[in-house]
């Protein structure tokens, strides 16, 4: 099962936005159903980073939305992609101003 980007619930969110909630929610729940079957054994969280709270987006949500500093590893490339497509709009000269900070995983580097 594919999550980021999952084509189902796609169709959900389509169903949402033209109004039809009855649709939406049915597609969603169908979504959440494959999910707890296929991820009940299974390991879902895509972060590549040890941490304690891994897999357990419940404790990891809420101590990110309390210290309000970044978002989770795994929110990371849904914001940066949105992100991107307005920093577009300046050319990405953002990107001069930006330095991220030491502990963020970065992609490795060839020379």
């Amino acid at each position: 099962m594919i999550i980021e980007g999952n084509l189902k619930q796609k169709e959900a969110m389509e169903a949402f936005h033209r109004g039809d909630r009855k649709e939406g929610l049915r597609l969603q729940e169908e979504f959440a159903a494959q999910f707890r079957e296929e991820y009940k054994d299974k390991d879902h969280c895509p972060c590549k980073k040890a941490c304690r709270y891994h897999g357990n987006c419940k404790e990891c949500v809420a101590i990110h939305r309390a210290h309000q500093e970044h978002v989770p590893n795994c929110m990371r490339p849904l914001l940066n992609r949105k992100l991107k497509s307005l920093s577009e709009l300046t050319e990405h000269t953002l990107s001069y101003e930006i330095e991220p900070p030491k502990e963020v995983l970065r992609k490795e580097q060839t020379d």
